[in-house]
Protein backbone atom coordinates (compact mmCIF):
# COMPACT_ATOMS: atom_id res chain seq x y z
CA UNK A 1 0.00 0.00 0.00
CA UNK A 2 1.69 3.33 -1.09
CA UNK A 3 1.64 6.09 1.83
CA UNK A 4 2.12 9.89 1.81
CA UNK A 5 3.69 12.03 3.67
CA UNK A 6 3.80 15.96 5.00
CA UNK A 7 6.24 17.87 6.33
CA UNK A 8 5.19 21.13 7.66
CA UNK A 9 8.64 23.00 8.43
CA UNK A 10 10.94 20.87 6.05
CA UNK A 11 13.47 24.03 6.28
CA UNK A 12 14.05 24.07 9.97
CA UNK A 13 16.32 21.93 12.20
CA UNK A 14 14.49 18.97 12.73
CA UNK A 15 12.36 19.22 9.66
CA UNK A 16 15.26 19.18 7.05
CA UNK A 17 16.57 16.26 8.79
CA UNK A 18 13.46 14.22 8.94
CA UNK A 19 12.73 15.24 4.92
CA UNK A 20 16.19 13.59 4.59
CA UNK A 21 15.14 10.26 5.96
CA UNK A 22 11.91 9.81 4.36
CA UNK A 23 12.92 11.33 0.62
CA UNK A 24 15.96 8.06 1.45
CA UNK A 25 13.40 5.30 2.96
CA UNK A 26 10.86 3.85 0.57
CA UNK A 27 8.10 3.53 3.32
CA UNK A 28 6.43 6.30 1.74
CA UNK A 29 6.11 6.74 -1.79
CA UNK A 30 5.44 10.62 -2.27
CA UNK A 31 6.79 13.36 0.61
CA UNK A 32 4.72 16.63 0.40
CA UNK A 33 6.54 19.71 1.94
CA UNK A 34 4.74 23.26 2.49
CA UNK A 35 7.31 25.79 2.39
CA UNK A 36 7.33 29.32 1.47
CA UNK A 37 10.52 29.35 -0.75
CA UNK A 38 11.96 26.55 -2.44
CA UNK A 39 13.91 23.50 -0.69
CA UNK A 40 17.38 22.17 -1.95
CA UNK A 41 16.76 18.70 -2.18
CA UNK A 42 15.52 16.89 -5.03
CA UNK A 43 13.86 13.27 -5.75
CA UNK A 44 11.43 12.01 -7.89
CA UNK A 45 8.75 11.73 -4.82
CA UNK A 46 9.22 14.82 -3.57
CA UNK A 47 6.56 17.60 -3.74
CA UNK A 48 7.14 21.20 -3.25
CA UNK A 49 4.14 23.40 -2.59
CA UNK A 50 4.83 26.88 -1.87
CA UNK A 51 1.91 28.25 0.30
CA UNK A 52 1.14 31.17 2.59
CA UNK A 53 0.79 29.44 6.31
CA UNK A 54 -2.38 32.13 6.37
CA UNK A 55 -4.26 30.76 4.06
CA UNK A 56 -3.43 27.42 3.93
CA UNK A 57 -7.77 26.89 2.55
CA UNK A 58 -6.86 27.90 -0.73
CA UNK A 59 -4.43 25.12 -0.58
CA UNK A 60 -6.87 22.76 1.03
CA UNK A 61 -7.38 19.86 -2.59
CA UNK A 62 -3.90 19.59 -2.44
CA UNK A 63 -3.18 18.98 1.39
CA UNK A 64 -4.14 15.35 1.64
CA UNK A 65 -1.74 12.94 3.24
CA UNK A 66 -1.51 9.90 5.07
CA UNK A 67 1.07 11.27 7.96
CA UNK A 68 1.70 14.55 8.57
CA UNK A 69 4.93 15.86 10.60
CA UNK A 70 4.66 19.24 12.08
CA UNK A 71 8.06 20.51 12.60
CA UNK A 72 6.87 24.53 13.00
CA UNK A 73 8.29 26.54 15.82
CA UNK A 74 9.72 29.87 16.00
CA UNK A 75 11.32 32.15 19.18
CA UNK A 76 10.16 35.44 20.56
CA UNK A 77 12.89 36.67 19.33
CA UNK A 78 12.56 35.92 15.81
CA UNK A 79 8.37 36.61 16.06
CA UNK A 80 8.85 39.74 17.14
CA UNK A 81 5.53 39.53 19.62
CA UNK A 82 3.82 37.21 21.51
CA UNK A 83 0.78 37.16 19.17
CA UNK A 84 3.17 36.53 16.21
CA UNK A 85 5.04 33.56 18.17
CA UNK A 86 1.26 32.05 18.77
CA UNK A 87 0.54 32.58 14.70
CA UNK A 88 3.85 30.03 13.95
CA UNK A 89 3.72 27.98 17.18
CA UNK A 90 -0.31 27.72 17.61
CA UNK A 91 -2.61 28.81 14.65
CA UNK A 92 -0.50 27.36 11.70
CA UNK A 93 -0.08 23.73 13.56
CA UNK A 94 -3.92 24.02 14.51
CA UNK A 95 -5.07 24.79 11.14
CA UNK A 96 -2.49 22.33 9.14
CA UNK A 97 -4.01 19.68 11.16
CA UNK A 98 -7.54 20.52 10.78
CA UNK A 99 -7.51 20.70 7.46
CA UNK A 100 -5.57 17.70 6.84
CA UNK A 101 -7.95 15.93 9.54
CA UNK A 102 -11.19 16.98 7.18
CA UNK A 103 -8.61 15.54 4.24
CA UNK A 104 -8.68 11.88 5.92
CA UNK A 105 -5.30 11.86 7.36
CA UNK A 106 -4.80 9.12 10.24
CA UNK A 107 -1.74 9.99 11.86
CA UNK A 108 -0.44 13.52 12.92
CA UNK A 109 3.00 14.05 15.00
CA UNK A 110 3.74 17.60 16.30
CA UNK A 111 7.09 18.00 17.58
CA UNK A 112 6.23 20.27 21.07
CA UNK A 113 8.42 21.18 23.90
CA UNK A 114 9.77 19.79 27.02
CA UNK A 115 7.48 21.84 29.94
CA UNK A 116 4.65 22.27 27.42
CA UNK A 117 1.59 23.03 30.03
CA UNK A 118 -1.79 24.49 29.12
CA UNK A 119 -1.47 26.15 32.28
CA UNK A 120 2.11 27.32 32.91
CA UNK A 121 2.63 30.86 33.48
CA UNK A 122 5.12 30.81 31.18
CA UNK A 123 4.41 32.03 28.08
CA UNK A 124 5.87 29.38 25.53
CA UNK A 125 5.41 26.58 27.49
CA UNK A 126 1.86 27.59 27.74
CA UNK A 127 1.41 27.87 23.85
CA UNK A 128 2.89 24.93 23.00
CA UNK A 129 0.60 23.00 25.87
CA UNK A 130 -2.29 24.81 23.93
CA UNK A 131 -1.53 23.37 20.60
CA UNK A 132 -1.36 20.00 21.80
CA UNK A 133 -4.74 20.25 23.47
CA UNK A 134 -6.29 21.81 20.41
CA UNK A 135 -5.48 18.91 18.12
CA UNK A 136 -6.13 16.18 20.42
CA UNK A 137 -9.66 17.23 20.42
CA UNK A 138 -9.60 16.77 16.48
CA UNK A 139 -9.60 12.84 16.98
CA UNK A 140 -6.93 11.62 14.44
CA UNK A 141 -6.59 7.96 14.60
CA UNK A 142 -2.71 8.25 15.82
CA UNK A 143 -1.54 11.74 17.47
CA UNK A 144 1.87 11.75 18.51
CA UNK A 145 3.67 14.77 20.65
CA UNK A 146 7.77 14.91 20.82
CA UNK A 147 8.46 17.10 23.72
CA UNK A 148 12.51 17.35 22.88
CA UNK A 149 14.71 19.74 25.54
CA UNK A 150 16.97 22.28 24.06
CA UNK A 151 18.04 20.81 20.75
CA UNK A 152 21.43 21.02 19.36
CA UNK A 153 22.59 20.42 15.47
CA UNK A 154 23.53 22.61 12.24
CA UNK A 155 20.95 25.77 12.33
CA UNK A 156 20.96 28.20 9.36
CA UNK A 157 20.69 30.87 12.30
CA UNK A 158 22.87 31.74 15.18
CA UNK A 159 20.42 32.05 18.89
CA UNK A 160 23.09 33.23 21.47
CA UNK A 161 20.72 31.42 24.10
CA UNK A 162 21.13 28.24 22.57
CA UNK A 163 24.50 28.64 21.62
CA UNK A 164 25.46 29.11 25.56
CA UNK A 165 23.37 26.51 26.14
CA UNK A 166 25.08 23.77 23.43
CA UNK A 167 28.44 25.15 24.78
CA UNK A 168 27.07 24.22 28.56
CA UNK A 169 25.88 20.63 27.57
CA UNK A 170 28.87 20.02 25.65
CA UNK A 171 30.86 20.68 28.87
CA UNK A 172 28.67 19.29 31.62
CA UNK A 173 26.42 17.35 29.96
CA UNK A 174 27.33 13.83 31.63
CA UNK A 175 25.55 15.36 34.93
CA UNK A 176 22.56 15.36 33.64
CA UNK A 177 21.83 11.44 34.20
CA UNK A 178 18.93 9.87 36.27
CA UNK A 179 16.36 11.81 36.95
CA UNK A 180 17.72 14.81 35.39
CA UNK A 181 18.27 13.03 31.88
CA UNK A 182 15.04 14.87 30.53
CA UNK A 183 16.66 17.89 30.50
CA UNK A 184 20.27 16.59 28.71
CA UNK A 185 20.44 18.55 25.50
CA UNK A 186 19.03 16.34 22.08
CA UNK A 187 20.61 16.16 18.67
CA UNK A 188 17.70 17.31 16.68
CA UNK A 189 19.43 13.95 14.19
CA UNK A 190 17.65 12.09 17.56
CA UNK A 191 14.39 13.71 16.85
CA UNK A 192 13.93 13.36 13.64
CA UNK A 193 14.66 9.23 13.53
CA UNK A 194 12.12 9.10 16.54
CA UNK A 195 9.71 10.78 14.69
CA UNK A 196 9.87 8.53 11.66
CA UNK A 197 10.38 5.11 13.62
CA UNK A 198 7.26 5.90 15.95
CA UNK A 199 5.32 6.85 12.89
CA UNK A 200 6.39 3.48 10.97
CA UNK A 201 4.63 1.59 14.28
CA UNK A 202 0.86 2.50 13.11
CA UNK A 203 -0.11 2.46 16.93
CA UNK A 204 -3.77 3.75 17.53
CA UNK A 205 -4.36 6.69 19.79
CA UNK A 206 -2.76 9.68 21.59
CA UNK A 207 1.14 9.21 22.30
CA UNK A 208 3.25 11.70 24.73
CA UNK A 209 7.11 11.12 23.86
CA UNK A 210 9.52 13.45 26.40
CA UNK A 211 13.27 13.79 25.65
CA UNK A 212 14.42 11.40 27.90
CA UNK A 213 12.70 8.93 25.05
CA UNK A 214 13.74 10.18 22.74
CA UNK A 215 17.66 10.02 23.54
CA UNK A 216 17.97 7.03 22.33
CA UNK A 217 17.12 6.81 19.11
Amino acid sequence: MSRTALIAGATGLVGSQLLDLLLNDPYYEKVIVLTRRLVSKKSDKLVNLLIAFENLDAHAEQLKADDVYCCLGTTMKKAGSKDKFRQVDFAYPYEIARLFHTNGAQQFLLISALGADSNSSIFYNRVKGDVEEAITSMGFRSYHIFRPSLLMGPRQEKRLGEGLGKAFFKVFGFLFAGPLKKYKAIDSAKVAKAMFAIARQNKIGKFVHESRELQKY
